[in-house]
C-alpha cells in the first residue's frame, strides 16, 4: 500500500495507466507467439493457439491447436488434421473458430471438441481466403474474408447465416495493407486502405472517405484499430502519425507523431468506459506505447513476444511468461491513492488506518470529513474503488474504510456495500490460478452473473457455479438447477458407465430440483447414441407432455401411447395416434389400438368428423354392424340426391338386421318408405316435401287440402289416432277450414275429447266456433272449456252443478265487477250452501 502509486505511469496531467501482472503463465512455450496463430477471447476468456512453425519446416508434421485458460493451463489440444488455417476467432459464446483457406469455417468447444463446420460459399472457395476477421456486433459474432480475388465477403451471424458479397474496390491491384470492420446504424461495413486513400464498403457502394484534420504529411495508411465497442477509429500513417477520431469519420479526437515509421506489429485502444481520456496502444518487437490526447506517451520495453488483447476497459498483454492487464486507473482509485490526496476517500482510508494504531489521528480525519459534509461520498469513494482493484488485500482495506465510515452515519444505505462484498468475492474466486477468468469489475457488470455461470458450465466448473449460485442466493431456476442440468447433459456422454448406473446418479443428484427437465437431458442421451439410457431418465420426467416427444422421435410409438393415456390429456393421445397412424401400415395401426380401447374411441371421434372412410373400416373389422348402420344413416343425410340417399339408407337397414336391432330397421325402412313417397308427392303436386318428417308431412298436405293423401298416410304408416286427430284439427284451424274441422269432428267420436277442438279455436280467435264444441266437452272439462270461450254463465252453472269449490273460484277469477256482477253473486251463494253443508 506503501508503493502503490510506483507503477502508475502518467498520459497528460489527469490520467495514470498502470500494468497489472494478472498470472505467470506455465505453458510451457517453446515458439515466440509470433510463430503462432493466436487467438484470445474477450472478458478474461480462453486463449486458443496453433502452433504453425512445424508446419512451415517439417510439412509431415500435425500442427497441435491448444486451447488455454487465462493462467496458462491446459484445457484441450487436438492435433490440425483440417487444411491451412488463415485465422482464429473465438464467438461470443466461447466457441472457437477456425477459418481455412478454402474458406470452411470449423467450429470447436473450449475442449476442442468439434460441434459443426459451414462454408463462406463457392467463390470463397475457388480463389481462397487471404485475409480474415472475427467481429462481434448486436447481431452476434460475425466473419469477413477478402478473398484471392481481391474481394469482401461478410457474414453478420454466424448462427442466421447470410453471406454477403460487398462491392468492388476501384484500382485494388494486391491486398490492402490494413483493412477493418465498422458497425454503424445497425450495418456492417469495410473499410480499408489503399495508399493514402480510405474506402468504405456497404452492401451497395464503394465511397472514398477521408479522416478529418488528418495532416497532408502523414503518408499512406498501415494499420488501423476499431475500439471494442465500434466506436472508435485509430489509423497508423507511414510518417508514424497515429490519427484517432469517431469511428463514422467525423470527428478527430487528436492526432500523435510516435516517432517511429515502421508498423506496429499490433495496434488496439485502451479506453475505460465514460473516460474523458481516449488512448491507444501500439505495440513493435520490443517495444509498447501507449498515445493519446496528450503530447506525451507512456513507452514500455517488452522483453519477449507478446499479443495484446482489447478488452472493454484496457488490454491484456500475453507473453510466453506472463499474463499482464493494462488500463487506465479508474477516478475513484486517483482520487483515494493519488500522493497528497485530500479527497474524502482518501481522508476516509487514513483515518481508519489510524484507528486501526489506536491514534488519535483518526478522529481528526474523521471530523474534517463530517465538517465538510462529506462522510456518504467518502464511503461511496472507497466501496467504489474496491472494485476496482485486484489484490484482496487492497480490496478489504478499502471495504474496512467504507464499514468504519458507515458506522458514523444514520442513514447510509447498506445494499451498495453488501453487493460489493458478494462481487468481489466472486470475482476473485474466478480469478484463481486454477479457474483462470481474470474478469474485472466493470467487465463483469457488463457480462452478467448468468453470463459468468453459463462460462463456468462450459468449463465444466460446476462445484463453483453452484456455491456461487447458492452465495449470491440466485432463484433455483436460474442457477442450481440450471446448473445441475447441464452436468447431468455432460454426465450422460461418459460411456465407461452402464445406463443404470448413470440414469441413478443423476436422478440422485437432482431429484425433483425445480426447474430440471428430464426429458431434454434425455435428448441429449439419445443424440450421443445411448437409446435405452433416455428412456430409463425420462421414468423420472413427471409431465407426460415432455416424455412423448421424445419417446416418439426414439421409434417408441406404443410406449409413448401408453404415456399419452396415462397422462389423460386428449390432444396428446391424438399426437401419438396420428403419428403412429402415419408410421405403421394399416393392419397393424388397428391392431396397435385395438389393444388401447382409449386411444380407439378418441380415434372413433377423429375419424367420425375426419375420415369417415376409415372409421366404416374401423367398424368392418370389428363386425359393429350397429355403428355401421348409423354410419350409413348420417352418410345418407349428407347426400343431396335422394336416389343416393335411399341407397344409404338401404345399406343400414341391412346392417341394422345383421346387428338384430329390429326397432332401428323398421324405423329405417319405414323413413326409405316416406322418402319415397315425399318424393312421388314433390313431383306430383310440384311443392317440397323431401326432408320433411312424418307428422310436417301430413301436415303439410292437410293445409294443402289434400285430406285423402293425408288419410292415406295415416293408414300407410299407422299414425295413433290422438296423433292424427290433433294434427288435422291444428292444421285445419292455421288453415281457418272451420266448416271441414266441425265436419271432421262428427265423422266419429273424438279419441282426444273435444277439449282440444275449444282450445284450437280459441287459439286461432274463434270463440264463434270455440262454443260449438263447449257442450261437448265431458262434465269434468266443461267449465274450462265455457271459461276458454267466455261464457261464464254457463261455467258458473256447469261448476255448480258438480259442487266443484275449485272450479267456482276460477270462474270466480274471470268475472269483472261490472258485467258479471250476477254471476259472482250465484257462485259465491253456491259456495256459502257449499261450505255450510
Amino acid at each position: 500500500m506503501d508503493c502503490y502509486t510506483a507503477n502508475w505511469n502518467p498520459l497528460g496531467e489527469e490520467t495514470f495507466y498502470r500494468k497489472l501482472e494478472l498470472y505467470s503463465m506455465e505453458w510451457g512455450l517453446r515458439e515466440d507467439l509470433r510463430d503462432c496463430v493466436v487467438a484470445a477471447a474477450p472478458y478474461g476468456g480462453p486463449i486458443a493457439l496453433l502452433r504453425n512453425s512445424r508446419w512451415e519446416k517439417t510439412p509431415s508434421a500435425r500442427p497441435l491447436l491448444e486451447i488455454y485458460s487465462a493462467s496458462g493451463l491446459l484445457l484441450a489440444s487436438v492435433p490440425w488434421k483440417s487444411g491451412r488455417l488463415v485465422h482464429l476467432g473465438w464467438t461470443a459464446g466461447e466457441d472457437l473458430l477456425c477459418i481455412q483457406e478454402d474458406g470452411t469455417v470449423l467450429v470447436y468447444n473450449l475442449f476442442c471438441e468439434f460441434k459443426r463446420h459451414f462454408s463462406m460459399g463457392n467463390e470463397v472457395l475457388q480463389n481462397h481466403v487471404l485475409e480474415a476477421q472475427v467481429f462481434h456486433t448486436e447481431f452476434g459474432t460475425g466473419v469477413a474474408i477478402l478473398t484471392g480475388a481481391l474481394r469482401f465477403s461478410l457474414a453478420t451471424n454466424i448462427d442466421d447465416l447470410k453471406l454477403r458479397r460487398l462491392p468492388e474496390v476501384p484500382g485494388l491491384q494486391k491486398p490492402p495493407p490494413c483493412w477493418a470492420v465498422l458497425t454503424q446504424d445497425r450495418v456492417t461495413m469495410v473499410l480499408l486502405a489503399v495508399g493514402q486513400e480510405l474506402f468504405l464498403l456497404d452492401n451497395t457502394s464503394c465511397s472514398v472517405v477521408s479522416p478529418p484534420g488528418l495532416s497532408p504529411s502523414a503518408g499512406p495508411f498501415l494499420h488501423m484499430a476499431v475500439s471494442f465497442t465500434h466506436r472508435h477509429l485509430a489509423l497508423f500513417c507511414d510518417s508514424g502519425t497515429v490519427w484517432m477520431g469517431m469511428a463514422s469519420l467525423k470527428e478527430k479526437f487528436c492526432e500523435f507523431s510516435t516517432g517511429v515509421r515502421s508498423p506496429p506489429r499490433q495496434m488496439v485502444w485502451c479506453t475505460r468506459p465514460r473516460s474523458r481520456q481516449r488512448a491507444v496502444v501500439l505495440a513493435w518487437e520490443r517495444q509498447l506505447m501507449v498515445v493519446g490526447n496528450s503530447s506525451e506517451c507512456i513507452r514500455f520495453v517488452l522483453d519477449e513476444d507478446s499479443h495484446l488483447v482489447p478488452e472493454l476497459d484496457g488490454v491484456r498483454i500475453l507473453s510466453r511468461t506472463s499474463h499482464e492487464f493494462l488500463h487506465e486507473i479508474p477516478e475513484a482509485s486517483q482520487e483515494i491513492f493519488r500522493i497528497a490526496s485530500m479527497a474524502p476517500g482518501a481522508l476516509l482510508l487514513e483515518a481508519q488506518k489510524e484507528y486501526e494504531k489506536e491514534s488519535q489521528k483518526a478522529d481528526e480525519y474523521l471530523r474534517e470529513i463530517r465538517e465538510q459534509q462529506l462522510l456518504p461520498e467518502a464511503v461511496g469513494q472507497c466501496i467504489e474503488a474496491a472494485g476496482y482493484e485486484h489484490e484482496p488485500d487492497t480490496q478489504k482495506s478499502l471495504l474496512r474504510a467504507a464499514s468504519f465510515g458507515k458506522c458514523f452515519l444514520d442513514k447510509f444505505p447498506p445494499e451498495g456495500f453488501v453487493r460489493m462484498c458478494q462481487d468481489l468475492r466472486v470475482l476473485n474466486a474466478i480469478r484463481d490460478y486454477q479457474i483462470g477468468i481474470p474478469l474485472t469489475f466493470t467487465q463483469y457488470k457488463q457480462l452478467t452473473i448468468e453470463v459468468l455461470l453459463d462460462r463456468l458450465v462450459l468449463r465444466r466448473l460446476y462445484p463453483l457455479a453452484i456455491r456461487i449460485c447458492e452465495f449470491l442466493r440466485l432463484p433455483a431456476a436460474q442457477g442450481v438447477s440450471r446448473i445441475l442440468a447441464h452436468w447431468a447433459c455432460c454426465k450422460v456422454q461418459q460411456k465407461d458407465k452402464s445406463d443404470e448406473e448413470v440414469a441413478q446418479a443423476i436422478n440422485h443428484k437432482l431429484g425433483d430440483a425445480a426447474g430440471i427437465s428430464y426429458s431434454d437431458i434425455a435428448t441429449r442421451a439419445y443424440d450421443c447414441g445411448r437409446a435405452e439410457l433416455a428412456i430409463r431418465l425420462l421414468e423420472y420426467e413427471p409431465r407426460s407432455g415432455e416424455q412423448v416427444p421424445l419417446l416418439l422421435k426414439m421409434k417408441r410409438s406404443k410406449l409413448a401411447l401408453g404415456k399419452a393415456i396415462e397422462s389423460g390429456d386428449t390432444d396428446l393421445v391424438y399426437t401419438v395416434v396420428l403419428h403412429l397412424k402415419n408410421e405403421l401400415n394399416r393392419g397393424t395401426f388397428f391392431m396397435t389400438l385395438q389393444n388401447q380401447p382409449v386411444a380407439l374411441s378418441l380415434y372413433r371421434q377423429f375419424c367420425r368428423h375426419q375420415e369417415r372412410e376409415t372409421l366404416k373400416d374401423l367398424y368392418n373389422q370389428d363386425d359393429n354392424h350397429q355403428e355401421l348402420g348409423n354410419l350409413h344413416v348420417l352418410g345418407g343425410y349428407r347426400e343431396k340426391r335422394i336416389e343416393g340417399r335411399v341407397a344409404a339408407l338401404q345399406n343400414a337397414l341391412d346392417e341394422f338386421y345383421k346387428a338384430k336391432n329390429d326397432f332401428a330397421a323398421k324405423a329405417t325402412e319405414e323413413q326409405i318408405k316416406l322418402l319415397r313417397l315425399q318424393r312421388h308427392l314433390q313431383e306430383e303436386l310440384d311443392k317440397p316435401y323431401l326432408d320433411l318428417s312424418l307428422h310436417d308431412t301430413v301436415s303439410t298436405l292437410i293445409l294443402d287440402g289434400h285430406h285423402k293423401r293425408a288419410e292415406q298416410l295415416y293408414r300407410d304408416f299407422r299414425i295413433p289416432d290422438k296423433r292424427y286427430w290433433w294434427l288435422k284439427i291444428s292444421a285445419l284451424a292455421t288453415r281457418g277450414d272451420w266448416e271441414e274441422m266441425e265436419k271432421f269432428s262428427k265423422s266419429k267420436k273424438s279419441p282426444i275429447g273435444y277439449l282440444p277442438f275449444v282450445e284450437v279455436a280459441v287459439k286461432h280467435h274463434n270463440r264463434y266456433e270455440a262454443k260449438k264444441y263447449a257442450p261437448r266437452v265431458p262434465p269434468e272439462q266443461r267449465v274450462k272449456a265455457f271459461v276458454l270461450v267466455g261464457d261464464l254463465e254457463q261455467a258458473a252453472d256447469a261448476a255448480i252443478e258438480r259442487k266443484n269449490e275449485a272450479e267456482m273460484n276460477l270462474v270466480l277469477s274471470r268475472c269483472s265487477a261490472g258485467t258479471d256482477g250476477a254471476v259472482a253473486e250465484k257462485l259465491n251463494r253456491a259456495r256459502a250452501q257449499l261450505l255450510k253443508k
